[in-house]
């Protein structure tokens, strides 16, 4: 027997995915007017060209193919310049060196560059990753260095920065956390981010976190990517990381990277580009307020 619903009754299970109205006002439409902003940018120190922006994240989050798809969503097409590794159940990170990449809109480099650091992983000791990833955050570590999972940079290794100018630093922290498994999250990998997050925050370094495979993580959202503010269990995995990690709902982002695409998508290249905005402008605003630190 089929199930009937009133005229502008939906179905209970619809009812609990999709609220009546969106809790985070976004206009899908600005996809030109970003690019066009993030092209115009300038930093606001003289003496720093570009942000630096370290992208961190549990193994398999998406770190890597964020900082492509953010590529993509400039270049107009699909790109793989950070390497992402394709396998199914794969345990430790693909990413094993420090890499700086720029990112490029038409023949224009950009003033920010995205930092891909090695994923964290529950198993390997706190201190060494840790440590690493604050390292990198300060510009104590120079692009190349391959990180070692039994213990952290030493300040006598020909990769050790001792005295990092500011076109070395960091300014923001990005977190990259999938949206489907976060409930799911080790709390040993927790524990990694709250060290950091406690560590880097006595210097002023936000952190904000990108949550992917948010598609995956609600039918509602697979279907079609603009109800993602009208999702109710996407943002409850919002509140959940934001509780979790101790990072402010404006500092959280959902997105979806490009994974099986082979052409790019405005509706994923929009909400891209105004996390890279947001992000941006609150690693800028450090950038600022550098000299009082």
């Amino acid at each position: 027997m089929g199930l009937f619903f009133a005229k502008d009754e939906k179905p209970m299970q619809q009812q609990q995915k999709e609220l009546d109205t969106p809790w985070r006002n976004f206009s899908w439409g600005q996809k030109e007017a970003l690019q066009q902003k993030l092209k115009n940018f300038s930093t606001s120190h003289e003496d720093v060209k570009d942000i630096k922006i370290l992208v961190a994240g549990q193994i398999g989050a998406g770190k890597s193919s964020f900082i492509n798809s953010v590529d993509s969503a400039f270049q107009g097409r699909i790109t793989s310049r950070a390497l992402v590794n394709a396998a199914d159940g794969y345990s430790h990170s693909f990413t094993r060196m420090l890499k700086g990449l720029s990112i490029r809109c038409g023949k224009k480099t950009l003033p920010f560059i995205f930092k891909d650091i090695m994923g964290l992983e529950p198993e390997i000791l706190a201190g060494s990753q840790t440590e690493d990833i604050i390292n990198a955050l300060y510009g104590h570590v120079k692009d190349g260095y391959k990180f070692n999972q039994e213990q952290a940079l030493g300040h006598n290794d020909q990769h050790y920065i001792s005295d990092p100018n500011l076109s070395d630093q960091c300014f923001c922290l990005v977190y990259v956390i999938a949206a489907d498994t976060v409930q799911f999250t080790d709390d040993r990998l927790i524990d990694k981010l709250r060290i950091i997050r406690q560590r880097i925050s006595e210097n002023g370094i936000p952190q904000v976190i990108v949550m992917t495979k948010v598609d995956e993580a609600c039918p509602l959202v697979k279907n079609d990517l603009r109800k993602i503010y009208k999702s109710k269990k996407i943002k409850e995995k919002m509140e959940f990381c934001s509780a979790k990690v101790g990072v402010p709902m404006s500092h959280i982002f959902p997105v979806k990277n490009y994974h099986e695409e082979i052409d790019t998508n405005d509706d994923i290249d929009v909400m891209i580009l105004k996390a890279i905005e947001q992000i941006v402008h609150i690693a800028n605003d450090r950038l600022e307020d550098s000299e009082s630190f």
